[in-house]
């Protein structure tokens, strides 16, 4: 393996227990139509094919919490040819270092893993464990999952969860703990570091203490991850519903500086608490709209999540002689650049992203043709609701925003008369 050498990890080796914690139907509740019924079929095909296969993870975790599942993975003894071979048409198989069978129903579909075991373990030049990826039993493959809540398997045969690392007794005391040692865990995925973040904010549980110790201290690793997969997360961590908590932990933990490298220096510098004000009101709105089913869209908490970046950078532009509009319109390009190489933001966001920003300015015409076509423009509400945002930020600002309030709230013909200009008055007059 290229950059790499075969270690002796120098931490507790992980914890394989061979024997799981059988715990049946009259304990646990869970029924078989509490799961999805694809996956459900998948499971069953391939326990009539004579595998072992089991409903694995975050479903559990979610339906034993009183949650509703979003995914529905499976885990199996058959390799993925052999799912292939199972599934035939409506099987594909996908990845490279460790390849997954994919079951189609339609615009549906079931990812199958093939039980993992415990390859060798390298280490790479910055610090990553890389641990090769081999087909291997059932507790091995319980042992490298990440947290014991996703480590537990259902068969919907026999209503029961096969449990290798107290993930049942951690449901019911609201903790989430690293399978193995927390160090070596991150290490093999630093996007651990954020899941733990975020599984702690999705399911109001308490981190325990030794998978929580490492956390602050291993964020550099987080620089390493591919921008893509942090965007991906970042869409988990922000748009699900508990942005605010995630926010809040990751600014706790010195995890946000690693998503956001600009941001954080600005809200450091910064006279007051405001922006940080209003980044948690931007979160609690999110989390609102998202509960009450109201639409979100990543262009917008992005667009918050930049905007001390962008405003710092727009008043060094401005000290250094540039005109108020340029220097605004060079600091989103620097913003931006900066930010998708930390965090790949596709495009369908970040140019709305940048028109919110760019409409800003023209709230201050209150009057005539320019705010007319403001009040028209496509994305003027989403501009709006930055304003109220930015007015939690600076009070100066929130006689503007009422201004804007009001108007929308004014029939169309005393709209209309509220913003014309003097002379478009006077042009009616004469008319």
């Amino acid at each position: 393996m290229v950059g790499c050498r075969a270690i002796e990890v120098p931490v507790a080796p992980r914890k394989i227990t061979q024997s799981a914690h059988i715990i049946h139907a009259d304990q646990h509740g869970l029924k078989a139509e509490d799961f999805d019924r694809h996956a459900l079929s998948v499971v069953y095909r391939l326990q009539k094919h004579g595998f072992a296969a089991y409903l694995v993870g975050g479903c559990i975790r979610d339906l034993l919490c009183g949650l509703e599942p979003k995914d529905f993975d499976v885990a199996t003894d058959a390799t993925p040819e052999e799912a292939k071979a199972v599934f035939k048409r409506s099987c594909r198989l996908i990845g490279r270092r460790f390849r997954l069978a994919h079951i189609h129903f339609g615009r549906d579909v079931i990812e199958v893993a093939t039980f993992r075991g415990n390859g060798r373990v390298h280490e790479s030049e910055k610090g990553r464990l890389i641990t090769e990826n081999v087909y291997g039993p059932m507790h091995e493959d319980a042992a490298r999952r990440d947290f014991s809540v996703n480590a537990m398997y259902f068969d919907p045969s026999e209503l029961t969860i096969h449990d290798y690392h107290q993930g049942y007794e951690d449901v019911h005391a609201k903790r989430l703990r690293l399978v193995g040692d927390p160090g070596a865990r991150y290490r093999e995925d630093p996007v651990r570091l954020l899941r733990a973040v975020r599984f702690a904010a999705k399911l109001n549980f308490q981190i325990e203490a030794d998978t929580l110790a490492p956390i602050s201290g291993l964020g550099d690793l987080l620089d390493d991850v591919p921008a893509a997969r942090l965007f991906d997360e970042s869409l988990k961590l922000f748009m699900k519903g508990h942005a605010a908590a995630s926010y809040r932990s990751l600014d706790q933990h010195d995890l946000l500086r690693h998503l956001f490298p600009d941001t954080v220096p600005a809200l450091e510098v910064a006279d007051n608490n405001g922006l940080q004000r209003m980044l948690a009101e931007a979160m609690a709105n999110t989390d609102e709209r998202i509960r009450v089913g109201k639409p979100t869209t990543p262009a917008f908490l992005f667009g918050v999540l930049l905007w001390p970046a962008l405003e710092r950078q727009a008043a060094a532009n401005r000290q250094q002689g540039m005109k108020p509009l340029p220097a605004a319109e060079l600091a989103a390009d620097k913003v931006i650049s900066r930010q998708v190489s930390r965090i790949s933001i596709p495009r369908r966001f970040s140019v709305p992203m940048r028109e919110i920003w760019s409409l800003q300015p023209r709230f201050n015409s209150r009057q005539g043709k320019r705010a007319q076509r403001l009040y028209n423009h496509p994305r003027f509400r989403a501009a709006y609701d930055f304003l109220l945002l930015r007015a939690v930020a600076d009070p100066r600002l929130q006689n503007l925003a009422d201004w804007w309030t009001e108007l929308q709230e004014l029939d169309p013909d005393e709209r209309r008369e509220r913003l014309r200009s003097p002379a478009q008055r006077r042009a009616a007059g004469a008319r």
